[in-house]
């Protein structure tokens, strides 16, 4: 017994889950459900649908079409996107707009520039710099690879040079992600220089025309055709990284 006297025995929290474990699938949203319920503080009662059987019955019972589905209490919450939901932890629409990808692009350029530069013994702000700008140019470079058509659909969207010729828009992801290796080993300036410094002026010059001039809300295939990146300050950002490195390396040489 608690002898103090402000002491309140604080209610405990209760959910039960019905999910998905069979042989051969383990529902990922209900792993999600439950760990979501767990790191809220809820006692989880954690069923198991084993069978198709199980969950047709157990769908057909309740009246729903997916699982997991969540009670708390004697309330039914529903499923994943629905408990995220309830908790105050929505999970991201479709359409919704993200810079999530361009960070995680930007900070893994970072850190690799600097984790190369510190192995070879060169670690400078300059180098640095230099090296964090041509790794960001070849894994924005990637995004684009990994579904070129998605890309040049995008990309069709707002660069001028491209609806003047479908066949740049193939182009480009190569040339972007080739002009930042050849930066990186610093070889061959005479192809990366100019390659640089071209795609970046038409991309400057083409997003300034489409956000700022003609005011216009699209997505930014910098990150890939089907990113939910804005058009705007992060395509133009990459333009002109672009252009400054190829101008950088140009007053090396």
């Amino acid at each position: 017994m608690n002898a103090d006297p402000n002491f309140r025995a604080v209610p405990l929290r209760r959910a039960t889950i019905y999910r998905m474990v069979m042989g051969d699938h383990v529902c990922p949203f209900g792993l999600k459900a439950k760990a979501q319920l767990e790191k809220h503080g809820y006692q989880v009662d954690d069923r198991w649908l084993r069978t198709r059987e199980e969950v047709d019955a157990f769908k057909a019972q309740h009246g729903v079409k997916t699982t997991p589905q969540v009670w708390i209490g004697e309330d039914r919450i529903g499923g994943h996107d629905a408990l995220r939901a309830f908790l105050g932890d929505p999970v991201a629409g479709k359409n919704d707009t993200t810079y999530a990808p361009v960070v995680a692009v930007f900070a893994v350029a970072a850190l690799s520039a600097l984790a190369a530069r510190w192995a070879t013994d060169t670690l400078t702000f300059a180098s640095w710099l230099q090296w964090a700008i041509a790794f960001a140019m070849v894994l924005l470079g990637l995004q684009k690879l990994q579904d070129v058509e998605s890309f040049t659909t995008g990309f069709l969207g707002y660069d001028l040079l491209a609806r003047k010729w479908v066949g740049y828009a193939y182009i480009y992801p190569f040339a972007e992600t080739a002009a930042g290796l050849l930066m990186i080993t610093g070889v061959l300036l005479w192809v990366s220089v100019p390659v640089a410094l071209f795609i970046g002026v038409v991309g400057v010059v083409s997003v300034v025309q489409a956000v700022y001039v003609e005011k216009r809300e699209l997505r930014c295939a910098c990150v890939g055709g089907n990113s939910r990146v804005p058009l705007g300050f992060v395509s133009l950002l990459e333009s002109a990284m672009m252009v400054f490195m190829a101008l950088w390396m140009l007053a090396m040489v």
